[in-house]
């Protein structure tokens, strides 16, 4: 899937609790960071007409971020930096493993790779997780699943009073909030105070 859908997913689980707002940027980092092994693409495009190009997108993609290892890790990071630790370090773990199945169901390549996932890794490599139904990356079912992620992040925003925007600026998600609110009304227990 794409990154901007396991943003939003990632997001969204970030908001199943009351946690401040480093702890939600904990877990929604978690829930995309998997995808840092993607950027060997950057060198590959940049060295491709060169006498040594490299290979990490296909060498690395799906192996160093896509593990069990890279999400206990994830997890220790968030229970090490949040304020609400072990909550953190859970939904971290759970936003993690949301990254894993949405790969897993919908990020077949271009070319029909299914980028089998070594979920054991850096244990064991015994263990590759693939799945023959897995759509394309650009495949409709992946369009929906972001178009609800989203429509869920802005209702989300609605609801609480934050949303997504205050990872990168309060002053700015307060204005989306507001814009979100002039649009759609206070929602009920706003309007009861």
């Amino acid at each position: 899937m794409s990154p901007f859908t396991h943003f939003f997913i990632s997001w969204s689980v970030a908001n199943t609790g009351r946690l401040t707002r480093k702890d939600r940027f904990l877990i929604t980092a978690a829930g995309v960071s998997p995808d840092v092994d993607g950027l060997g693409i950057m060198a590959d495009l940049l060295t491709k007409n060169t006498a040594n190009p490299l290979n990490w997108w296909d060498s690395f993609h799906h192996v160093i971020g896509h593990c069990l290892g890279f999400g206990i890790c994830a997890a220790i990071l968030a229970f090490s930096l949040g304020t609400r630790r072990r909550s953190a370090a859970f939904l971290a773990l759970l936003a993690f493993h949301l990254h894993l199945l949405g790969d897993l169901a919908g990020a077949r390549g271009p070319d029909g790779y299914q980028w089998p996932i070594p979920y054991l890794l850096p244990f064991s490599d015994s263990l590759q997780l693939a799945w023959q139904g897995q759509w394309a990356l650009n495949a409709w079912p992946n369009f929906i699943i972001t178009a609800l992620a989203i429509l869920l992040s802005f209702y989300l925003a609605w609801q609480q009073g934050f949303s997504f925007v205050s990872l990168f600026s309060q002053k700015t998600d307060r204005h989306f909030v507001a814009a979100l609110r002039n649009r759609f009304g206070l929602p009920k227990e706003k309007l009861k105070t």
